[in-house]
């Protein structure tokens, strides 16, 4: 197999995947159920995770594959996130089967934009050159625009995919005005060539201003204030499946090319960068708690949640360099198992026409859904960052990372943080588990659960568990990954053409 084949196997089972699931669908007579497209999207999924675990064993420290002219390379930093969006997307397949059965007659589309999503983000993760991200990153956000206004004839969902796909714009031309005074800066688009040339430059303000064009790009696809205005009202018109997609899989990818652009390509200029991610994260951590104080809603609860938990990840970044990318690869992951599993428990307890949106109709869940409730009220502990739960490792090995650097003040703020978080997870929490004042009061309409959503399910509390538990497994592959991202091979630049580092900064 020939390495350009070989590089991009799992991108090009799934890009097979969604082109045989758009040539079946018409083939399906008008009201039939399009269940089977599903199962050949989860298969694809699936023959997709196992090409990206095939590469994990073939490929060689120290000794990537590259191909396509050194466009494309797969190591174990692009691996690890080629697994977790495969999983991602796994989990959010087997929770849609039943989802769309009725009231959906083109759910086939659905399953086949899933598939190319996911193509883009994976090709996001792998690419270690800026034009190609790029493709990637539109690749993925064509199909998360779409899917964000999938329910029809709503107003929400219109709303949704417009303000997503208008904001999504503006953000694409940060990051490509950045890819192009990169490319000013130093001759080259490429991210060795980059790391090579940044340092010596002889434009380094030029230097300095493409590095934050190109993080305020990427802080828009992670939600990070004061980017984060598209989030609560996309998450609230989407649905339910859709948005524990969106909340994690292009998140997950968009901190790839961060961690492996700053990390890589910029480590000349951490002085400079690291205060704009202290400035993102402690903005993120703030108004994603204050803002989520003020939701009833509980899906735009949840989105503010998630634009804290931006804050939390970039923390991480604070940290030396290989502590910094094993802490954001383990949290990326922890988060992406507790929050795709809160909002696959709301999808089962609210349904497609989302019955239950605010913090009153959840009032008593616990009465008539039991496993569902206690579910969620785990996630939801998750989030907090309770012991024996992911979000309790990935937190901890975000601050302890950054106190260990000298980042003391942004720790404690993040604590500070995560303790004003534990409100607004707790009302919704206690709403579940309290009788209605009256007595006579609807309840959530029960529902049975399908046997690929209670597996997409029991999935994603068992991941969650275990990262809080037995979290070395994961740590093993994230500090294989993290020598990647690494500039080992950087010939270092005369300190006279190093642009001068702030007095602030704690060398590590």
């Amino acid at each position: 197999m020939s390495n350009n084949l070989l590089a991009l196997l799992p991108e090009i089972i799934l890009t097979l995947t969604g082109v045989l699931v758009m040539l079946a669908e018409p083939m399906i007579a008008p009201g039939k159920s399009r269940k089977p497209l599903g199962w050949l999207a989860i298969l694809g999924t699936l023959a997709s995770g196992f090409a990206a675990f095939y590469q994990l064993q073939i490929v060689n420290p120290g000794r990537p594959i590259t191909a396509f002219y050194s466009t494309i390379q797969v190591d174990a930093f692009s691996i690890f996130f080629h697994l977790l969006i495969a999983s991602i997307v796994l989990v959010t397949l087997l929770a849609s089967l039943d989802y769309f059965e009725g009231p959906v007659t083109h759910a086939g589309e659905y399953f086949a934009l899933v598939c190319f999503g996911a193509t883009g983000m994976m090709f996001m993760t792998s690419s270690v050159e800026l034009l190609m991200v790029f493709i990637g990153l539109e690749i993925s956000s064509i199909s998360t625009y779409i899917l964000a206004g999938f329910r029809k004839g709503q107003a929400t969902a219109s709303e949704a995919s417009l303000k997503y796909f208008l904001l999504g714009s503006f953000a694409t031309a940060f990051f490509l005005y950045g890819i192009a005074l990169c490319f000013g800066a130093t001759g080259s688009t490429s991210i060795g060539d980059i790391a090579a040339k940044l340092g010596t430059t002889s434009t380094p303000l030029l230097a300095l201003l493409a590095i934050a064009m190109v993080v305020i790009g990427l802080g828009f696809k992670v939600s990070a204030a004061p980017f984060h205005v598209w989030t609560p009202d996309v998450y609230q018109g989407a649905p339910a499946p859709v948005v524990g997609l969106m909340s994690t899989a292009p998140k997950a990818a968009a901190f790839a090319v961060l961690l492996r652009f700053l990390f890589n390509a910029a480590p000349a200029y951490r002085g400079h960068w690291i205060i704009l991610i202290e400035i993102l994260a402690v903005l993120s951590m703030t108004v994603g708690n204050l803002g989520a104080l003020l939701q009833r809603d509980v899906k735009r609860l949840l989105a503010y949640s998630s634009i804290a938990h931006a804050g939390y990840l970039l923390v991480a970044f604070t940290s030396i360099q290989q502590d910094a990318v094993s802490a954001a690869c383990f949290y990326t992951a922890a988060y992406a198992a507790m929050n795709v599993g809160a909002f696959l428990v709301l999808t089962q307890l609210s349904g497609y026409d989302e019955q239950a949106r605010t913090l009153d109709d959840f009032t008593g869940a616990a009465l008539k859904r039991p496993v569902l409730s206690a579910l969620l009220g785990f996630f939801l502990l998750s989030l907090i960052g309770i012991p024996f739960t992911g979000g309790f490792f990935g937190k901890f090995y975000a601050f302890s990372g950054a106190i260990h650097n000298g980042h003391i003040g942004l720790a404690i703020i993040g604590l500070a943080n995560s303790g004003v978080a534990c409100f607004y997870y707790l009302r919704l929490l206690a709403a579940l588990y309290t009788r209605p004042v009256k007595e006579d009061a609807a309840l959530l309409p029960t529902r049975r659960i399908a046997i690929p959503a209670a597996i997409a399910l029991t999935a994603t509390a068992a991941a969650t568990l275990a990262l809080g538990i037995v979290p070395n497994h994961l740590l093993n592959l994230v500090q294989r990954a993290a020598p990647v991202t690494l500039p080992s091979l950087t010939v270092a630049p005369p300190a006279s053409a190093l642009p001068p580092t702030p007095a602030t900064e704690v060398t590590p």
